[in-house]
């Protein structure tokens, strides 16, 4: 008999009766319900998770921040219930709590009374972190409560960006402020380096006008001493000469001629005195004026301000501020003041003396002409002149005195000045520093328009994005599941074809003697069905659920090779152990059903089943099915069917063995009925 015959032979036996046409039709469905069914169920469950009840309660009382009621629970639920994510319910504790341990909610979602506080405490002395309190119940789904937990992540990862971008948005406005206030800052320390370098300027000429008058002075101390010194030498000769008058005649002309120099040497002194004083004193009583006293009080204030510019905030404050700094300045100022008013009240108590000095010399030299007129009368001429020449002296003694004073008083100004001006040089540097780290200080903070803000608000809080580039994609959580479940419904629809087809014929095999052709037409048989069940279910896959494959003829290919290296084991099995056989079949495919790796990845595993991975043939059906559905690697999937098809020709091999062992010589095995008939 040709192998076509044995095919044919073992089909008609299959569906000779109702029954077994009956019997064929439920086991050649049975890959076709497995995978059918089971894809279908689990085509896409997260496209229906708006169907999922949970609850969400919010219990936030809100808070105020900055005079602005803020309630981010009420702004979370709302985007909760907007999202549609679940199918949300908004309830209060007690309903959720309820819900939760009858079954009504999957989980719930709670929003605690804190939340909005903890979340703008950040700004605050006791910065917490916000609490969203999800409550779970495993005995309702336990997948329920693995989405929900990345649920609650996705929430998270909302308010976090919101708050983060209301935060730097505020950081980012403030930054601006802090801008556009040290531009104003950096202009008043240019106008304020401006005004110190012309005070410095002033401060130059008044410490020179100081040494001046401090040299002026020291000269009229000198000249008012040799003033003193022969007032006292007249003193003393006149005294001489009122008690020796021998020559008197001769000696009164003398006398005439030299008190006539003295009183003309005097009275141009008293005159350069005099106006001396004036000009003291009318600078003096310039500088007394009400308006000279405002207009210095004026720029001092404006000095101020200019140097501080927040002094002339017009509060409470500044003007207190102002007032202290002023007078501060005042009391500093008033000692060379009084200073220069002292010196100035000498010089004029100077200039009345040296007027008195004046008139006393002139008195001695009409005296003294008067004496040389008249001898007789020269005795109480020269009292006279005696007297007046004491008065001289004493005069002379006190002007003297007077100007060292105003020259040591004008030596303390001009000390003061230079230190007045060397105080305003480091003000004025420091004043150019300021403006130069001011200027530097704008330039550090970029200048920014609300809309690059808000652009840069959002890009801090939520600075990274995932780019989602796949490779190859299956589309859907049933089409990512399709390979291992294909795989997996090939084996069984192979395993349950066996239950009732002959693995090989035992008349054939003692009629023919021809191993391979025996072997060939029980292998071809199961093989021909399985094609039948590979198209249908391939069929269900494309078409009825609509999955997309990238390569649907290597597909079916690939399918039809799986389900044909799954015949030639369980042949294989059933040939050599028979009923013993058949059962491992069963354990092979539940040891293939966890190490092919068709749900979670292979590298899970432990590490015996993961060695299993590599060795057993389902691994590389779901693998080079997932390569030509989802467009992945061709050059790999075609090293899985070499190696399923390796699988076939050893099975094949081992049954060719074992049948002609079988053709030769009989076991009580074989004599032995078959469990499976």
């Amino acid at each position: 008999m040709k192998v076509l015959a044995l095919v044919r032979s073992e089909l008609q036996r299959l569906t000779s009766t109702p029954l077994a046409r009956l019997a064929l039709v439920a086991l050649m469905t049975v890959p076709l319900l497995y995978g059918g069914l089971y894809l279908w169920a689990n085509q896409d469950p997260y496209a229906n998770l708006d169907r999922v009840p949970a609850a969400l309660v919010d219990a936030d009382t809100g808070t105020t921040v900055d005079g602005e009621v803020k309630d981010y629970g009420r702004d979370v639920t709302d985007e909760v219930l907007d999202g549609g994510d679940f199918d949300w319910h908004e309830v209060s504790a007690a309903e959720a709590r309820a819900g939760l341990d009858d079954g009504t909610y999957d989980f719930t979602v709670t929003i605690p009374s804190d939340f909005s506080a903890d979340l703008t405490s950040a700004s605050g002395d006791d910065p917490r972190r916000a609490q969203i309190q999800l409550a779970t119940n495993d005995t309702n789904s336990y997948l329920a409560t693995t989405i929900a937990e990345q649920a609650t992540k996705t929430i998270r990862t909302s308010v976090a960006q919101r708050v983060g971008e209301e935060a730097a948005s505020q950081l980012l406005v403030g930054l601006s402020d802090v801008r556009t206030s040290l531009g104003e800052a950096a202009t008043g320390a240019t106008d304020l380096n401006t005004g110190l370098v012309g005070a410095v300027d002033g401060a130059d000429q008044l410490v020179t006008g100081s040494a001046d008058a401090a040299t002026g002075a020291h000269s009229l101390s000198d000249g008012l001493d040799s003033l003193s010194t022969g007032a006292s030498s007249l003193d003393t000769g006149l005294q001489t000469l009122e008690t020796s008058t021998t020559d008197l005649p001769t000696q009164a002309q003398a006398l005439a001629d030299g008190a006539a120099q003295v009183a003309t040497g005097n009275r141009t002194l008293a005159n350069g005195v005099d106006a001396v004083a004036a000009d003291s004193q009318a600078a003096v009583d310039a500088a007394s004026t009400p308006e000279a006293q405002a207009a210095a009080q004026q720029a001092l204030l404006e000095a101020l301000v200019a140097a501080d510019p927040t002094l002339g905030d017009g509060t409470p404050e500044a003007q207190q501020r102002l007032a202290a700094l002023a007078a501060t300045v005042q009391q500093t100022v008033q000692p060379l003041q009084q200073r220069v008013l002292d010196a100035n009240q000498q010089l004029q108590s100077l200039d009345g003396q040296v007027g008195t000095l004046a008139d006393g010399a002139e008195q001695v030299s009409s005296g003294a002409a008067q004496l040389s007129a008249s001898a007789p009368a020269l005795r109480d001429g020269i009292a006279s002149a005696a007297s007046g020449a004491a008065r001289l002296d004493t005069g002379a003694a006190t002007a003297a005195s007077g100007a060292a004073d105003l020259a040591t008083g004008l030596d303390t100004l001009s000390t003061g000045t230079t230190s007045l001006r060397d105080g305003l040089v480091t003000a004025r540097d420091g004043s150019a520093s300021l403006r130069d780290g001011l200027q530097e200080g704008v330039t550090q903070i970029p200048d920014s328009t609300a809309d690059q803000r808000d652009r840069q608000a959002s890009t801090i809080s939520d600075p990274v994005a995932v780019g989602d580039q796949a490779v190859t994609s299956a589309g859907s959580y049933g089409a990512g599941l399709a390979p291992f479940f294909l795989s997996l419904a090939a084996w069984i629809g192979m395993y349950a074809l066996f239950l009732i087809v002959r693995p090989v014929s035992k008349r054939a095999i003692t009629a023919l003697r021809a191993p391979g052709r025996v072997t060939l037409a029980g292998w071809l048989t199961p093989v021909l069905l399985g094609v039948v069940q590979m198209a249908a279910l391939f069929g269900i896959v494309s078409v009825a659920l609509g999955f997309e494959v990238a390569h649907p003829v290597a597909t079916v290919g690939l399918m039809v090779l799986a389900s044909a290296a799954f015949a030639a084991i369980l042949l294989a099995l059933n040939v050599l152990l028979g009923s013993v056989g058949q059962f491992l079949g069963l354990v092979l495919m539940v040891l293939q059903l966890v190490t092919a790796g068709g749900t979670f990845p292979w590298q899970t595993l432990p590490t015996p089943l993961a060695a299993l991975h590599h060795a057993l043939p389902m691994s590389y059906a779901t693998d080079g099915l997932r390569q030509l559905m989802y467009g992945g690697s061709l050059a790999t999937a075609g090293g899985d069917a070499l190696v399923l098809g390796a699988w076939l020709l050893g099975a094949l091999l081992l049954t060719g063995l074992v049948v002609r062992r079988m053709t030769r010589h009989r076991t009580r095995r074989d004599l032995r009925p078959s469990l499976i008939g």
